[in-house]
């Protein structure tokens, strides 16, 4: 019990004692801690009781009137409002997002985290601040101008399995890491392609004679042709007069790709067989993109009869396949051609033909494959890799693929809207197998034989999505869902449909941010560009332009 002073009146004594009764050590709690506050009658009662002792301690000349005003400071200071509770967004469902390689407690806690919002946590920090050192590590890593390598694993007596002898099945969900390698490295083939038209898109009469220089991302491999395509329309001579500096965007033939072969033992006895491979770079030119809006079936020549009769290809890409050159030879003739000559060049030797393209060469790698099946007899394993690849042909053209078994592998971006064109209601996937099933089949066939944009696609599926990667904006415009090194960054993160982005993605940031900054996270473009310029700084080096493949 404490003492108070004699002086004290008894008015005071009685008011302090009643006020202290109130006040309980058992409820009070920290003022300082804005979850546990008590109300504001404890923070007054306990404002009481403290007076009560100062009063104590206060010389009898102080006033009735001044301990009340001291009383009444106190509990306006101690009564302060608790600040508002910040709403959190509700928990990320994580027991789909198990990471099959590691399944740790590390990356469930990761998704957790990154399912919070911090901006709205703290809305005066920025976002970009928030990156933990180990984020830092990672984004410097993979911004770093030396690659980081992926192992060639032997494919020895497995390969005709990657080369889609089965159809890629048990391979594609979860990705075989095999299987990964393989398809970003027939992807950055079609770069290639792309680099070598865009450094020099004009042509020679006397360019065509020699195979152009290309700088290849596998050293095994040598260009031994270069592939021409030629559009069957004509522009009229004025629009050269208006515009002669685009003379390359008007011609009628322009280089679309090469025909390489691997030339290394060591690569060679890895991969279990000698491969050649056909490249081709997608619409750049404006008779390209004139040919790509020809969406009409035509029918394809064909000496089978039956449903292969019925196979139709839409009418641009078999022009810029078939038409001739003036100073050229078809597309069709360059191939046939260049692949009979490795052949018997190699004659006795395994052999694979690999044929790869991106949008309208991904489109024009289905007729390659389609005709090089059955240029000659005992043609070695024909598989071709599209990468975002429009719709080529109709159920017809389906068939003749199937029956000349040609492996067809089309990685896909679900928002890239070019693999969903050409055609209109059907032709392809749920809704065909519903009509078929509801006893309508006879109409399917005849919506198939006289629609003229009943289009399907080819082939094995692997599907990739945009919204997957924790580097590019989910909302990403079309030109970037379409974009080749888009494609090859998420194949490279890519682990299962029911699994995040592969923390150990190996492949290089710097060209996706060249590319396509604006679509990349601010997070990310940030922090790239404070690292980058940190690292430019110190070793007083310029931004290279080409950078070498991690996936190589």
């Amino acid at each position: 019990m404490m003492q108070f002073g004699s002086t004290l009146s008894a008015h005071n004594l009685n008011l302090s004692q009643a006020r202290r009764a109130s006040f309980s050590f058992k409820n009070y709690t920290s003022p300082l801690n804005p979850l546990t506050r008590t109300p504001s009658s404890c923070s007054y009662s306990a404002a009481a009781s403290v007076s009560s002792q100062t009063i104590s301690r206060k010389p009898s000349s102080i006033s009735t009137e001044a301990t009340r005003l001291h009383l009444s400071n106190l509990d306006k200071l101690l009564q302060t409002q608790p600040p508002p509770k910040t709403q959190l967004d509700p928990q990320p469902d994580l027991e789909n997002y198990k990471d099959q390689n590691t399944g740790s407690v590390e990356n469930r806690g990761k998704g957790l985290l990154e399912g919070l919002n911090l901006a709205r946590l703290w809305p005066q920090v920025k976002a970009a601040e928030e990156m933990s050192p180990r984020h830092l590590n990672r984004l410097q890593r993979l911004l770093s101008k030396t690659g980081e390598y992926s192992p060639r694993n032997n494919l020895g007596t497995r390969w005709r399995e990657y080369h889609g002898s089965n159809n890629w099945a048990g391979l594609l969900d979860p990705l075989d890491q095999n299987l990964r390698r393989e398809v970003v490295r027939y992807g950055e083939f079609i770069q290639a392609a792309y680099h070598s038209f865009h450094s020099n898109p004009a042509m020679s009469a006397e360019e065509a004679q020699l195979p152009r220089h290309v700088a290849l991302p596998d050293r095994s491999y040598k260009v031994t042709k270069s592939l021409y395509a030629t559009s069957s329309i004509g522009l009229p001579d004025w629009v050269d007069d208006v515009a002669p500096d685009l003379g390359w965007m008007t011609q009628r033939s322009s280089w679309i790709g090469y025909v390489a072969v691997c030339d290394d033992k060591r690569e060679i006895s890895r991969m279990g067989r000698r491969d050649i491979v056909i490249a081709l770079r997608g619409t750049s030119t404006c008779l390209e993109w004139a040919e790509n809006l020809r969406a009409q079936l035509i029918q394809m020549p064909s000496t089978e009869g039956g449903e292969q009769a019925q196979a139709k290809v839409e009418c641009g890409f078999l022009s810029l396949y078939k038409t001739r050159g003036e100073h050229v030879p078809s597309l069709s003739e360059s191939v046939v051609e260049e692949v009979k000559r490795l052949m018997e060049q190699y004659k006795g030797e395994t052999l694979s033909i690999t044929v790869t393209g991106h949008s309208l060469g991904a489109a024009i790698a289905l007729l390659v494959g389609d005709e090089l099946k059955t240029c000659a007899e005992e043609m070695p394993s024909v598989a071709v890799f599209s990468f975002g690849g429009p719709r080529v042909g109709n159920r017809g053209f389906t068939k003749r693929m199937d029956d000349k078994n040609v492996k067809v592998l089309r990685i896909v971006n679900s928002q890239d809207v070019i693999t969903r064109v050409p055609g209109i209601f059907i032709g392809e996937g749920v809704l065909e197998e519903k009509l078929k099933n509801a006893k309508v089949g006879g109409f399917v066939d005849m919506i198939d034989r006289n629609m003229p944009l009943a289009y399907t696609h080819v082939g094995t599926e692997l599907r990739v999505d945009t919204k997957m990667s924790p580097y590019l904006k989910p909302n990403a415009d079309v030109a970037c869902c379409h974009d080749l090194e888009a494609y090859l960054h998420l194949v490279d993160g890519f682990l299962a449909s029911n699994c995040p982005f592969r923390e150990n993605a190996k492949r290089s940031l710097v060209r996706l941010l060249q590319d396509q900054g604006s679509n990349v996270k601010k997070l990310y473009t940030s922090k790239a560009n404070n690292l980058t310029r940190l690292k430019l700084e110190r070793e007083g080096l310029q931004m290279a332009s080409c950078l070498p493949s991690p996936s190589s």
